[in-house]
C-alpha cells in the first residue's frame, strides 16, 4: 500500500430547509451549532454550520422550495439522517424538552454502554441525540469555550 487515502472522512452532512434563516436560529439555539458562513449557491442559500469540537464534521443546511423532511425508512420504521453526540445526554433531553422541541423518550443500549434519543428540527428532518462510551475525545474550538 501506497500510504495513500482516497478518503479519510467525512466532511459535511446536509439537511435540507424551507427556511434557511428560521432554521440557522433553531440550530444555533437548540442544538448550539455556531454560524460560520451564510451564502447563495445554485440558487439558493446555504448555510455552513459548526460544532464545538476541534475535528467535528460541518453540517450545511441546504434552502429548497421542496419540502420533503429527511428520515430513512428501517425496515417500517422512522429512522433519523444522522446522530450527534452529547456529552451529558440526560442534560442534553432535558435542554431541548425545556426549549420546546418534540423529543421521544431516552432509550439505554445493553448495559448503560450507549444511549439514545430522536427528535425533529423545526423543519421536521429525524435527528438523534446520541451518547456511547466508545465517544471519541476531542478539544473543543477556542471560540466555543464558555467563560466560567
Amino acid at each position: 500500500m501506497s500510504g495513500k487515502f482516497a478518503f479519510t472522512r467525512i466532511g459535511y452532512v446536509y439537511v435540507p430547509t424551507t427556511r434557511i434563516d428560521e432554521s440557522i436560529e433553531w440550530y444555533t439555539r437548540n442544538l448550539e451549532f455556531k454560524l460560520i458562513d451564510k451564502f447563495k449557491d445554485r440558487g439558493s442559500y446555504l448555510a455552513v454550520l459548526h460544532h464545538p469540537h476541534r475535528n467535528s464534521i460541518a453540517l450545511l443546511l441546504i434552502e429548497t422550495e421542496d419540502r420533503r423532511p429527511l428520515e430513512i425508512s428501517r425496515n417500517g420504521n422512522a429512522f433519523p439522517i444522522m446522530a450527534i453526540n452529547c456529552p451529558d445526554i440526560e442534560y442534553t433531553h432535558a435542554y431541548l424538552t425545556n426549549n420546546g422541541v418534540w423529543v421521544e423518550d431516552l432509550h439505554t443500549l445493553g448495559a448503560g454502554e450507549a444511549k439514545y434519543f430522536y427528535f425533529r428540527d423545526n423543519e421536521g428532518n429525524l435527528l438523534e441525540a446520541a451518547w456511547s462510551k466508545w465517544d471519541p475525545k476531542d478539544e473543543i474550538k477556542q471560540e466555543f469555550r464558555k467563560e466560567a
